[in-house]
């Protein structure tokens, strides 16, 4: 009801703003100097007949001042008549009223109501120049890398910089620029090998390519347990239709990959399909074979109940090293620090007749971050 309210007020101001201007009456409408001069005149013309009539006057003369009165009668008539275009102009202002009044809210209300938003809340200048700043300083900052890579196409640490955002934004054909160009200019690492290899998987919509292969094996053969060449190694056994190797590449790197992360049920599933059977991951206690091919929220349920089972267990027998090893990284890839950290503590303590089991702890909670230096 506000809303139509105010919307009616408008459209009413609107429509008085164009109307005023044609309401006042014009300098031309109102009575000129040349519509009295003719009166003057026409009164003068009588005169002059009169006084004829009388006899005052000499006729020649008289005849003489009636035809100049007559002349001046005429020429001030013609100068108060409009032209054709002023007599038109009452006509023309009355239907420009016409059109604003009825004209204008009949186009402009169903237009509103058609596309208009009035349940939207109000947007301030200031509100839109501070939406989402991290993506305008984002933008602005990657803007600016780009504008110095235009400039100095060479530079490597500049191209290693912005090519992890490339993959982020989908831009992977730039991302296997930046990194062909980083490996280039500042020479061969594994790291980089494996970042190029995978921006080729990515710009070629998963298919690892003969080039993707070769970098992927270039990698390797720098450092063997690079989780994300292997990954694409056993992909393209796949894609080559070698199950056997495919599996055993798949088996391989599950064993070594923590049971929490994505990449484990995805690997544990393709190991199935692939008619093979997955192994145990990397931080799953016993039965974690079975544990792996579970869906993901079942499998989390049954690590959770099997990781309390193992600190139960340790509460009664506290000097298992192995336990506490176990019991310390499993909380930590559950994502669970705080009982980590009290896990590990009560390992030490229980630990602390045996100072190479103790040692062994503290090496685990230094690798964990959860430890002392």
């Amino acid at each position: 009801m506000i809303v139509t309210l105010a919307l009616a007020l408008m459209t009413g101001a609107a429509a008085l703003a164009v109307l005023l201007p044609l309401s006042r009456k014009r300098a031309e409408d109102a009575p000129s100097a040349a519509d009295a001069d003719a009166v003057f005149y026409a009164s003068q013309i009588a005169d002059i007949e009169r006084d004829i009539g009388r006899g005052l006057v000499d006729p020649a003369e008289a005849e003489n001042a009636r035809v100049e009165a007559a002349r001046r009668l005429l020429a001030a008539r013609r100068r108060a008549a409009p032209d054709a275009a002023m007599a038109d102009g009452t006509f023309r202002r009355r239907v420009a009223a016409i059109i604003v009044l009825v004209g204008v809210p009949l186009v402009s209300l169903p237009l509103y109501l058609a596309v208009g938003r009035p349940d939207m809340p109000a947007q301030p200048l200031a509100a839109r120049q501070q939406e989402a700043p991290e993506d305008m300083e984002f933008a602005q900052a990657l803007a600016k890398i780009e504008k110095h890579l235009a400039a100095n196409p060479d530079d490597g640490r500049g191209w290693e910089v912005v090519s992890p955002f490339y993959m982020q934004m989908g831009r992977f054909p730039d991302a296997v620029r930046g990194y062909s160009t980083a490996i280039r200019t500042l020479g061969e690492t594994a790291q980089r090998l494996e970042n190029l290899g995978e921006a080729q998987v990515a710009a070629a919509d998963g298919i690892v390519t003969a080039d993707a292969r070769t970098v992927i094996e270039r990698a390797l053969a720098k450092d063997a347990t690079l989780v994300k060449a292997r990954f694409y190694r056993a992909l393209a056994a796949e894609q080559d239709g070698r199950r056997e190797a495919a599996v055993a590449y798949y088996s391989e790197l599950l064993k070594d990959l923590p049971a929490t992360i994505p990449l484990t049920s995805r690997i544990a599933e393709t190991i199935t399909r692939l008619g093979g059977t997955p192994p145990a991951a990397k931080g799953v206690p016993e039965g974690g074979a079975a544990i792996a091919a579970l869906p993901e929220a079942q499998r989390q349920e049954a690590i959770r109940g099997m990781v309390e089972a193992l600190d139960t267990r340790l509460g009664k027998d506290s000097t298992d090293i192995e336990g506490w090893l176990r019991l310390v990284r499993s909380y930590a890839v559950l994502n669970e620090p705080a009982k980590a950290r009290d896990a590990y503590a009560r390992g030490l303590s229980a630990l602390a007749g045996d100072a190479a089991a103790r040692g062994r702890l503290e090496a685990l909670g230094r690798e964990l971050g959860i430890g002392g230096s």
